[in-house]
This record gives structure tokens, sequence and C-alpha cells, in this order.
């Protein structure tokens, strides 16, 4: 279904901005919580406008590459946006990466202008990559150029109308240093002509308007936010509110009640936690029934809609009751109250996660893709999805499914390919233009994708049986809050068994719920009383698996694991090889003859043997 109305196409981002920023510009186009800071499209275009001279005169040109290191905030989007007038291929770094992986990254992308925080200085010039000029939001230590300094060093005559009118469609836009799992990360090359592909035909899926409003909070190196937060913006002219710290944007959706919004599981996931304990925590005995009642009806609504059952008459009926009376409200206190449309992606969401908000009314469209094609490659509109499914290829997209299981696809939104790696391009993306994309899938009769797991993660039993851990650990983790990261480990064994890391928001909840002192994670690990939640959690879960695929034995880790440590990916993915070396010794006890006393098992499955 077309959820487009007639407009303007463009070829290139700059002559998309171009249009937007002058359809209404006195409406805000950027702006933090609160309306502490905001920026009119008049101002941002000006301020686009200056930064590109500032730049200009610095000797950026045209297939330049210029870096930005900064939080989410709305500088951010004229410094970018500047130069990308320029024809420069403009990207941003995560803003917890070590010297050495700075090193890596600038010298990869070849950047000699990095734009950043004062904080970051320290660490760009330990890097010792080779730079020409660092340019400074909020002052300029010595030996930086300030944005103040940028911009009066703009030549008065420089031609900016003659600069971006000489970005072509196969310039690259920008580059995203995919998160790798092993080895040193990737620069995916995206062009202009792959973005604005994607935008539109995102856009034909969904539904973008002028004025949508959605919120910026996650890094800006990843694709996600780039897509949603810079890329929509300057095509679709959508507003954007952004938060600085990511923790905080729960009160920020509910100060903005966004329009259009997108999330990581974990974040959907932890928007669920926080619901379910909020309704426990609930000290009025009548408003806690009813508040589980409305739960209960939406849950059973919705574990119809995820078997693609119809909904019996009569539980719509009442669930229209719930929804007046309870889930409406609910809604409206997140903050997701006028939400079109919602996206989960960059990791699968567990199904029971996905039917928690079904049932609450909250239409959420889980999508397919990855950095190599742009962001987004599959999504369907809630109102036509099939839940669980990643919806169907968009709009100009081929796919087909390899021997082994593997999903190849084909089409303008393939990358150019890996900066400075070849090779590595050509191992990718085959002499026919398939992009080899690891992930294993089916795909039913009306075209809508499943991802099984990553072709290089599949768990092979000691049996020869083939499980997929992610849906093995999403199955657990829907299971209860506390658990923030499940690693499940069976490859090679007679039975599966799992190192299990609590979730470091919900956790302290938890000992403030039970009264417990200490909610450290070495502290929680060992309570008993964690360890019986987490226990029946993975019991639940495992009723909900094949008998084949439960954990048998687990243990809980005493710490709690962060994006971009060792076990974790900035993006959340798991590093198995990593996490398989460090907790040899664990793992190894998990499948000991006599196990620890932190070796635990879950009730309702046979002793392993």
């Amino acid at each position: 279904m077309t959820r487009t109305t007639d407009r303007p196409r463009f070829d290139t981002l700059v002559a998309a901005f171009q249009h937007t920023a002058a359809r209404a510009p006195d409406d805000i186009a950027l702006r933090t919580p609160g309306d502490t800071t905001t920026l009119t499209w008049r101002d941002y275009a000006a301020e686009v406008r200056a930064v590109a001279a500032g730049l200009a005169a610095l000797g950026v040109r045209r297939g330049d590459t210029v870096a930005l290191m900064m939080g989410n905030r709305v500088e951010f989007y004229p410094l970018e946006v500047g130069a990308q007038h320029l024809g420069a291929t403009s990207f941003s770094v995560y803003n917890t990466l070590a010297p050495e992986q700075l090193a890596h990254v600038l010298g990869n992308s070849g950047a000699r202008v990095v734009i950043c925080e004062p904080q970051y200085v320290p660490r760009l010039r330990a890097s010792g990559a080779e730079l020409n000029h660092i340019v400074c939001v909020d002052g300029a230590p010595d030996g930086t150029v300030g944005v103040a300094e940028l911009i009066a060093g703009g030549d008065p005559a420089f031609d900016f109308d003659a600069a971006w009118r000489a970005v072509r469609p196969d310039d690259v836009a920008t580059l995203i240093y995919t998160s790798g799992t092993t080895g040193n990360p990737k620069g995916v090359e995206t062009t202009h002509a792959a973005l604005l592909f994607e935008s539109y035909a995102v856009a034909e899926v969904l539904g973008i308007r002028f004025g949508d409003t959605i919120t910026s909070y996650m890094p800006t190196a990843h694709i996600a936010d780039r897509l949603t937060a810079l890329y929509f913006q300057e095509v679709f002219g959508t507003q954007v509110t952004c938060v600085a710290d990511p923790t905080g944007i729960a009160p920020a959706l509910a100060e903005l009640r966004p329009t259009i919004w997108g999330a990581v599981p974990r974040v959907w996931e932890k928007l669920r936690a926080a619901v379910e304990f909020a309704v426990s925590a609930e000290p009025d005995e009548q408003k806690r029934t009813g508040l589980r009642w409305a739960l209960d009806v939406a849950a059973r609504r919705s574990a119809r809609q995820l078997a693609g059952a119809p909904v019996p008459e009569e539980l719509a009926v009442e669930w229209q009751r719930a929804d007046a009376l309870v889930l409406g409200p609910l809604r409206a206190k997140l903050g997701l109250d006028r939400v079109r449309w919602a996206m989960s992606g960059a990791a699968p969401i567990p199904p029971e996660t996905l039917g928690f908000f079904a049932g609450l009314g909250i239409p959420i469209a889980e999508i397919w893709g990855m950095s190599e094609l742009a962001c987004i490659c599959s999504v369907s509109h809630p109102d036509d999805a099939k839940l669980g499914s990643v919806g169907t290829l968009l709009p100009g997209m081929e796919a087909r499914v390899a021997t082994d299981g593997e999903l190849l696809v084909r089409g303008p939104l393939v990358m150019k390919g890996y900066r400075g790696e070849p090779a590595k391009t050509a191992e990718a993306i085959d002499a026919d233009g398939w992009l080899h994309t690891g992930d294993v899938v089916t795909i039913d009769d009306d075209g809508f994708l499943r991802v099984v797991d990553r072709k290089k993660e599949l768990i092979i039993n000691a049996s020869g049986k083939n499980m997929s851990p992610t849906a093995i650990e999403n199955t657990l983790k829907a299971a209860t809050p506390l658990i923030g990261v499940v690693a499940a480990i069976g490859d090679g064994r007679p039975y599966n068994t799992a190192l299990v890391v609590l979730d470091a928001e919900t956790a302290p909840r938890y000992a403030g719920q039970h009264g417990l002192a200490d909610a450290s994670a070495s502290a929680l690990a060992a309570d008993a009383g964690v360890r019986a939640a987490i226990a029946a959690g993975i019991a639940a879960g495992n009723a909900k698996l094949a008998r084949v695929e439960q954990v048998r034995r687990f243990r809980v880790l005493p710490v709690f694991w962060e994006a971009g440590g060792d076990e974790l990916t900035l993006t959340l993915k798991l590093k198995r090889r990593v996490i398989a070396e460090k907790y040899a010794a664990e793992i190894e006890g998990l499948y000991a003859a006599e196990p620890s006393a932190d070796v635990l098992e879950p009730e309702g499955v046979p002793e392993p043997v």
C-alpha cells in the first residue's frame, strides 16, 4: 500500500535539503526537550551555508572526508549538512572508541578534518591520526579551530550554490563503520543515490510527512540514527528532538509525543520492563488489578495476532474497553499515543516483546537491513505486517535464498564497497551484484521474511542439530526483565547452557523493591531470590522452546556488560568468539560432571546426561 503523496524527488541529499528548508522557513527543524534549544529551518539553512564556506576555506573539497565526534545535539546538524554541501563524505565516529580504534577508523576513512567536542581532543591526539584540522564546538582548546572561528574564516565570495549543485548522485555521502564481532570495523561506503532511494522507498511503505516529529538519541555513527533523524529530515522535513543522554529517552518521549519513532530491541525491552515494574509496584490495589486486567486482555489479543489467528469479536470488544480505560492512557504516559508507526531493528526482537506493544496498541514494524544496505531493506507497515516477520523487501530490491539458507540481495541499496578493502568487498558482493548478507532467512508465499540467525553463529550440537542461538536468547530474555543479556552455548555440545548477565537498569529496581541494600552485579548475582527469579524465567522460556533447544544449565555472571566492551559491540551484538575465550572456564564448568554451586538449573527439563 502506497502511503505517500506526489512530491518532488531529488538525486542528492543537498538538493533535497535546499527544497525542504524553503518549505516553511519559520518552522522549528531542530530542538531539545523543553525547547531549551531550537533552530528554525531558515536559521538551519543559513548555518549550513556558513559552515560550508568555513570548511571550504580550510581546504575541504568534493570527495574529501570529514569526521564528526559529538553527542546528540542541535549543533551537529548544520556541521554535518554543511560538509555534505561541499560534496564531502561526512560521517560520525563512536564517541567511545579508544585511541587505537580511532587511529584505524580515521586512517581508513582518509579524514583530515574532525569536528568534535573538546572532551575528545586528547583522545584524537593520542590516536596519532594525521589530521589537518580539529574543529571544536563549545570552545577551542589550543591547536584547534572553534566553530565561530571556522565560520568567520569563510570567504564571503564563496560560491555556495555552485558547490552543492556539483554534488553527484554516485558521490559517497557517508561511511558507516560496522561494529564487527571480530577484527577491525569495515567502512561501508553509501552514496547519495542509495540514501535517496532508501528514503523514498521507506516513505512509500510507511508514510513520512513534513513536520513529523522524531527523536535522535542513538549514536550518530549508527546508520539507524543517521537514516531516521538526519537523512529523513533532509528529504522530508521532519522535526528532530535531540536527546543528549540516551538514558533520558523515556521522559523525552513523554514530552515530545513523537509521530514516528524507532528503537533497537533492547530499548523496547526496557520500556516493556518499566511498564511491568510500574504495574507490580502500583500501591493502590484497585488500580493494580485494573492494570493487570488490561495487560492480560492485551496479551490475549497479541497472542492471537502472533499466531496469525483472527481475534474473536468478544476479545476485540474487551480490548476496546481496556483501551479506553487503561491502555490509551498508558500509551499517553509513555509518550507513544500519537505514533503512526514505530520501528524495531538492528537485531531480532523477541516476538513476545513485539506482541506486548501490539497488545498496547502501539504499531511497531520490525525491519531488517544492514549497514551494507543503507539500513532498511525489508519492512511492512504495521497495518499490513505479520507479527514476527521483518516485512517484505522494499520496492525495487531483489532477493534470493541460497541453498544453505543465506539471503542474497541485489539492487540500488547495495553499498558501493568497503573503503580501501577491495578484497573484502569482492567477498561480500559477487560478480552478479548479489550482496551475501550472512543472514539465514525464510520467505513465505506472501514475500514476508523471517530471520533465523547469522549464518556463522548457528549452533550445531553434538548430534548435528542446527539451532538459532538468537532465537533461544530472545525467548529467554522475554521471560524476565531481570535478564539483560544471555549468551546461549551449545555448539558441539550434548545440550545447551547459558551465561546470563543481569540488566543494569532493571536489577537496581528489583533490589529496591525487595529491600536489598547492595545492587551491585556481584551481590545480585549471588542473591538467592535473584537466582530463583532467573531460574523461573528460563524455565518459562524453555517451555516455549523445542526440547533440543532448551537451556539445561546456566550461571549468572557477577558483572554488567556494556556496549562497546569486551562482550558486546557498540550496537549490542554479542561478540561470541570473545565470550567463548574470556569465559572458557565458566563455560566448561557448565558441562562439568559435578558442577559448582554457581551452576544453576531451571525446573522442568530433564537432567543432562
